[in-house]
């Protein structure tokens, strides 16, 4: 965990921050915007309450480890590592720029990035052994990873799964990005996933499930999730497009390429929803 543990209205300001960065660099050659809006208060909340590590600590063989499976949702990624201290926000204005490795996936010479992704259904595996490894060094140190709701199609995921539990890897913690949406459709149109909590339950991982844009449920859930004994999945329900009502569960709108007009007026539209969302509460906290 990075300082001191945030107030839910300065993680509500954290998560407003990063959905600016993401709009910014759904311009000039676009991002996956609907995947990474999606995932955004999950990773403000694991960077503020749970993981431990910070950017003095990204090479301490002690520190948690997080892996962005979902690794097209790295907007959001970046976006919580700027805020958080891990590199400076200028960075990500040379988003697809040959001056700078900010692009469309993770890539480890950015700060605070532990692995790259690409090809969707790798980062489970590659987590299990990070946590295999530490349980063999007797380490107390977590491994998370998040993965796609679309990206459970893959049979790796559960080759991986089916590993964890038979080697009662406690250490590493599942998040799926319950977003209901695989690219340009609708999961359960394509290749249906429920019951998932019980697909989890059948492969011997304690299961839980959470509001993915709520931090207090957040705070519920993994206040448990984290005390179990083998490998824990929580399935995130969440919203893709969550911030912007116009894009929001829209099919078309899982990759944008915006002008700087669109831009523009999407970034009013965010600040306009939250703060009808939040009513009369100030998100100013700094």
């Amino acid at each position: 965990m990075i300082g001191r543990k945030r107030s839910r209205v300065e993680l509500e300001f954290q998560a407003l921050k990063v959905r600016e960065h993401i709009i910014r660099m759904a311009t000039d050659g676009g991002c996956f915007i609907g995947a990474s809006l999606s995932c955004t208060d999950l990773l403000v909340y694991l960077y503020n309450c749970v993981l431990k590590i910070s950017p003095e600590t990204i090479r301490d063989p002690a520190r948690d480890y997080f892996l962005l499976s979902k690794g097209h949702a790295v907007p959001a990624f970046y976006g919580v590592l700027v805020e958080n201290g891990f590199f400076p926000a200028e960075r990500l204005g040379a988003h697809l720029s040959v001056n700078d490795r900010i692009y469309w996936h993770p890539n480890t010479n950015i700060p605070g990035v532990e692995f790259h992704a690409g090809s969707l259904g790798h980062l489970l595996s590659v987590a299990a052994g990070v946590a295999m490894d530490i349980k063999l060094q007797r380490g107390e140190n977590n491994v998370f990873v998040l993965l796609g709701d679309g990206e459970l199609n893959e049979g790796s995921v559960w080759e991986a799964a089916l590993t964890a539990s038979a080697k009662e890897l406690a250490n590493l913690i599942v998040i799926i990005d319950r977003n209901s949406f695989q690219a340009n459709i609708e999961t359960e149109r394509l290749i249906p996933l429920e019951p998932l909590e019980n697909k989890w339950r059948a492969f011997r991982w304690n299961v839980f499930s959470t509001d993915g844009h709520s931090f207090d449920e957040m705070e519920r859930t993994f206040s448990i999730a984290l005390r179990q004994r083998g490998p824990t999945a929580i399935v995130a329900h969440t919203v893709r497009g969550k911030g912007l009502p116009s894009i929001e569960r829209r099919a078309d709108r899982w990759f944008a390429n915006f002008t700087h007009t669109e831009r523009d007026q999407l970034l009013r539209e965010l600040h306009g929803s939250k703060q009808a969302e939040l009513g009369s509460e100030s998100l100013i906290v700094r």
